[in-house]
């Protein structure tokens, strides 16, 4: 029997984005060599770059595609991009599985469509478990992760961290397969 705590917290957001990396590296133990986290301009990846630059777990930040908020735009910019590099964090650019095409076409057909469905079903719990999904599913598909592996994953709502969970890695063709095993943090909220 594995014995972890659950941490809820009060409210959402980067106020508990520190927290979320003590509870990472509390079960760092545990033998995770991948941390995927979100970050959308790159301030999530820089706090977990520091924190945990000499701890010997490989970090994938995972941003948001070009034009997800701007046609053409990247969130993340270059100077940031660089400092990130810098840290040891290996940068993913790529398109959020249940967002982008079925977005497309739900606002202009109306509707909603199976991969929005999937994405609500996990907002149920909270908005960074679906993120949590998602982003170790790109990590896959991108060959930066191993399918099969259990890596600890970071997300949050809006901003900064507040949720934490371990992931069996599946590429997004196997969703399917991917397994939710641990919610270490979460808003209660």
């Amino acid at each position: 029997m594995i014995e972890k705590k659950l941490c809820l917290f009060e409210e959402t957001g980067k106020t508990n984005t520190e927290k979320c990396m003590q509870i990472v590296n509390d079960n760092l133990g545990f033998g995770y060599k991948y941390i995927v986290l979100a970050t959308t301009e790159g301030t999530t990846a820089l706090k977990f770059g520091r924190y945990f630059k000499s701890k010997g777990v490989k970090i994938i930040a995972v941003t948001h595609s070009t034009g997800f908020d701007k046609p053409s735009v990247q969130q993340v910019s270059d100077k940031t991009k660089e400092e990130i590099k810098s840290l040891g964090i290996e940068l993913f650019t790529g398109t959020m599985l249940t967002h982008s095409l079925e977005t497309a076409l739900s606002k202009k057909y109306s509707g909603i469509y199976p991969a929005q469905i999937i994405a609500s079903t996990y907002r149920t719990v909270c908005q960074g478990l679906k993120v949590c999904a998602e982003i170790v599913m790109e990590a896959c598909d991108a060959g930066l992760v191993p399918e099969d592996e259990e890596v600890i994953a970071v997300a949050g709502t809006g901003w900064g961290a507040d949720t934490v969970c371990v992931v069996k890695s599946r590429a997004s063709k196997r969703f399917l397969d991917l397994r939710i095993l641990e919610i270490l943090a979460k808003p209660r909220a």
